[in-house]
């Protein structure tokens, strides 16, 4: 682990490096479950948030194969397609598949987002059931112990794309997004809810992704271009695992 310059020193940044996505899956599974370990310990519980895409599969099935027994942790979605929980596109499906049912998570303990309803009513939906989980009082926020997000090509994080407007919202929860260049609508956490969470853990491949990672991280802040920087540079605690060269 190191700090890769002044800028990541600033920003508070943690680097774990790895050759390949497999070790830097493993590492970061570990951390994971040491962060959940963590709060299990000190409230009897704990929350962790998922992203969904391709990257994520290697992570999901490393976290599924621990030993680590979940009891008392409770799943939650960064984001969601507008699609059914049986759909291909589903980040619930992926999840699903490579680590919930693997890991044997019960029921109970998973809080997805209902994406075969229209895009208004999952968010609204969804946004209550976290209010009613996290007993939140009138205008505050949930905070996650483990909040995973993903880097898209264009810099965006969770489903918050370039341009959009929403990216300066942090008293909401969750909103319905229409994503114009996939014309195709999500579901998304809203940023306020990415920065109240007690740590964030960016996964991603190295190689392909380097470029967007070195302009995300040095390029002048600009979130309604590079999203992903709201989080980058103001969350609380940001832990960066990256498999392959950056």
């Amino acid at each position: 682990m190191h700090a890769a310059g002044a800028d990541f020193q600033q920003m508070a940044i943690q680097w774990h490096e790895r050759p390949d996505l497999e070790t830097a899956a493993e590492a970061a599974a570990q951390y994971v479950i040491g962060r959940l370990e963590e709060a299990r310990k000190d409230r009897g519980f704990a929350t962790l948030a998922l992203s969904g895409g391709t990257t994520p599969q290697v992570l999901f099935a490393r976290l599924a194969a621990s030993p680590f027994r979940w009891d008392g942790v409770h799943v939650f979605w960064v984001d969601e397609r507008v699609v059914p929980p049986a759909h291909s596109d589903s980040n619930y499906r992926l999840a699903q598949e490579a680590l919930l049912g693997p890991a044997r998570i019960p029921e109970g303990q998973i809080h997805r987002i209902r994406a075969e309803l229209p895009a208004e009513s999952a968010a609204q939906q969804y946004t209550e059931n976290i209010r009613q989980f996290f007993r939140l009082t009138e205008g505050t926020l949930p905070s996650f112990d483990v909040l995973h997000l993903g880097l898209g090509a264009d810099g965006h994080t969770a489903s918050l794309f370039p341009g959009e407007a929403l990216v300066d919202d942090r008293s909401g929860i969750a909103a319905a997004v229409h994503v114009a260049k996939l014309t195709t609508w999500r579901i998304t956490l809203l940023p306020g809810v990415l920065l109240a969470a007690r740590q964030i853990l960016f996964f991603t491949a190295g190689g392909e992704k380097a470029p967007i990672i070195h302009t995300v991280l040095h390029e002048p802040y600009d979130p309604h271009r590079w999203p992903s920087q709201i989080v980058i540079h103001s969350g609380r605690n940001v832990a960066w695992f990256l498999g392959g060269p950056r």
